[in-house]
């Protein structure tokens, strides 16, 4: 290891930046995030640099540097557009033992500044001893995605808790493993959720009942329209401390393939007719593995609120006092009309979108059809293959053109994406010989006819 890894108290620390162009610029723009004393030294400066000055964040002297610009600083930062300046300068630096950063120049560095993540107070540091940047760049990018950008609340709980826990516990040991038991249960997601109060009453209420059984808690996550890379990342960051996985038939096996390897998944999907779990079941599945303490998944296709029964799944839990959070997923009618190239307004086509659904009951489909035969509207049609034949003679029966053009988007978002156009007259005819099967969505409107200008 030939860089010591070290974080410095910038709390007296006296900064000295020598250049002031747009590569010193980012560099001030990073030690400005600290309590240090800035100093800029340069002939010229960029409009980041003068804002900085104007906002009295940096001190500035327009000048060319000289070597007693060094006495008060205890690190030094060099930018400049000159490499022999560069050096000299770090040769000085260096033999008054003075901490010195040279962009660009590894070499000529006592020190290198690492690619960080910064959730204060808990920071992040990663180098690759100046050897692959762009790689170090690819590795934060992934890491700033797994980690929450509000992980600070829990820093801060753990720091006001700290003393408490310690006179709790008197065994090292069992302090840390009640700290992981706490930074995977409902407590820490409180804490991340923003609800700082309710986080710290349950985590000192598990402070006085140390032996009692952690309380799970239910996630409701949308897992989108198929597409693995369109979840959230707290969607991935809940389907990874899951214990057990509740999922849809509409949830791709690349999605579940991003589930924690060792959570137990049980299937509860419904096609159309056939519901392989009835509602009231599920829900009690919920609140049953929940009260076990497990921490349990809810994975649903699109959104959990958008035709997804999320609503009274979470009737269930809070009738039974079931801690739970909710993450929204991209509904299908976004993801289907987005990768079908069909924008659902548009200021020639539609200023208005109606969700409905399509689902038969005892062979009719009861909406308000005159409600639904508007100008300037986009209808999208959930669950609608089996009706739609209905909803066809329907719209034409109340108003609609029967050459308005629709689209049925099967398996949207996914390899296996299949879109069929025509008008009201004709995509009975078109879908049959395509052989669209479910999932399927329908989108009715004059957008439709975008799809040929905008698909790529």
């Amino acid at each position: 290891m030939q860089y010591f890894p070290i974080f410095l108290d910038a709390q007296q620390l006296q900064c000295l930046v020598i250049g002031a162009g747009e590569v010193a610029a980012r560099k001030v723009e990073l030690l400005c995030k600290t309590p240090a004393t800035i100093h800029v030294v340069a002939p010229e400066a960029c409009d980041t640099i003068k804002q900085l000055v104007a906002d009295n964040k940096v001190q500035f002297s327009q000048r060319e540097f000289n070597e007693t610009d060094l006495e008060a600083a205890q690190i030094v930062f060099v930018a400049t557009n000159n490499s022999t300046l560069n050096a000299q300068i770090s040769a000085i630096a260096k033999a008054q033992n003075i901490l010195v950063n040279v962009v660009d120049n590894t070499p000529l560095c006592s020190f290198i500044t690492p690619s960080i993540i910064d959730r204060t107070p808990l920071i992040v540091a990663m180098s690759s001893s100046g050897t692959a940047p762009v790689l170090l760049r690819y590795l934060r990018q992934k890491l700033e995605a797994l980690i929450p950008a509000n992980l600070s609340i829990l820093a801060s709980l753990s720091e006001k808790f700290r003393d408490r826990v310690k006179a709790t516990f008197s065994n090292v040991n069992q302090r840390r493993h009640f700290w992981e038991q706490v930074l995977e249960s409902d407590i820490a997601e409180t804490a991340l959720a923003g609800k700082v109060e309710q986080a710290e009453q349950a985590l000192a209420h598990r402070l006085a009942h140390p032996d009692e059984v952690p309380a799970g808690a239910v996630y409701l996550v949308g897992a989108g329209p198929g597409d693995p890379e369109l979840l959230t990342f707290k969607a991935i960051r809940y389907m990874q401390k899951a214990d057990l996985v509740v999922y849809d038939r509409l949830v791709s096996k690349e999605i579940l393939e991003l589930v924690r390897r060792d959570a137990e998944k049980i299937y509860v999907g419904k096609k159309a007719s056939l519901h392989s779990v009835p509602q009231a079941q599920i829900n009690q599945l919920l609140v049953k593995a929940a009260k076990e303490g497990k921490r349990v998944v809810r994975l649903k296709g699109g959104d959990p609120y958008i035709f997804g029964r999320g609503g009274e799944e979470v009737q269930e839990l809070i009738e039974h006092d079931i801690p739970f959070h909710v993450v929204p997923g991209i509904t299908a009618a976004s993801g289907a009309s987005t990768y079908a190239g069909i924008p659902l307004t548009h200021r020639d086509h539609a200023q208005s979108v109606v969700f409905s659904t399509g689902h038969l009951q005892d062979g009719s489909i009861n909406l308000d059809w005159p409600a639904l035969v508007q100008k300037n509207q986009t209808l999208v049609f959930y669950m609608g293959l089996t009706g739609l034949g209905i909803i066809c003679q329907q719209l034409i029966a109340h108003g609609m053109s029967a050459d308005m053009d629709i689209a049925l988007v099967q398996s949207a978002t996914t390899p296996q994406q299949k879109v069929v156009t025509g008008t009201l007259a004709t995509i009975q005819d078109n879908v049959a010989k395509a052989n669209i099967q479910p999932p399927a969505l329908i989108i009715v409107g004059t957008v439709v006819s975008l799809h040929s200008v905008i698909t790529t």
